[in-house]
């Protein structure tokens, strides 16, 4: 009994709060060294489809400059009707987002904490998939460039809206108006 309250005591102990920020400890992961300021916790970074004004066109410029300069240099490959791409996919919504967040998991993979193995996992889990969606025969691109010789461009339309938002709209342009008549 008094070896279990012992170790009860013990595991208390370790998931207790830690310790404070002036304790000898933190150069064994316990928050702050003694004597130094805590570090502020990097940013949380935003889906660029959520960015808005010059906040949205620093992180394209900043996006386009690592797939420009890297990612299609090196992992590009061939432009064909099987993999076709695009000299305007800053205009490609979808393909922005699945390029942002292509970039984002390589900026996490490539730093030192992922160890030695953070690059492979990057290539293995995100690269691959990203580019065989985004190029595929039927994907976001498939009405773009399949010919390096002849460049193309055309967004593709996307579905209409659910019948749901369309009945909302009706319903709301008809509050707006003399009952039984629609606005317009």
């Amino acid at each position: 009994m008094d070896r279990s309250a012992e170790q009860a005591r013990q595991i208390d102990s370790l998931s207790s709060a830690p310790a404070p920020e002036n304790s000898p400890f933190g150069a064994f992961g316990m928050p702050g060294f003694a004597g130094l300021p805590p570090q502020a916790a990097p940013p949380e970074p935003r889906p660029i489809l959520e960015l808005e004004g010059e906040e949205y066109e620093d992180e394209l410029d900043a996006l386009s400059d690592w797939v420009d300069d890297f990612l299609v240099r090196v992992y590009g490959a061939e432009v064909t009707t099987a993999a076709p791409w695009c000299e305007q996919w800053q205009e490609h919504a979808d393909v922005v987002a699945w390029l942002h967040a292509l970039w984002l998991a390589y900026q996490q993979h490539k730093d030192a904490e992922a160890g030695l193995s953070g690059l492979f996992v990057w290539h293995r889990d995100f690269l691959t998939h990203a580019m065989a969606t985004i190029r595929a025969a039927g994907g976001p691109l498939s009405a773009c460039m399949t010919d390096p010789d002849r460049p193309a461009h055309r967004l593709l339309p996307g579905p209409p809206p659910s019948n749901r938002t369309v009945t909302s709209v009706k319903e709301n342009s008809e509050e707006d108006g003399e009952p039984g008549q629609a606005v317009g």
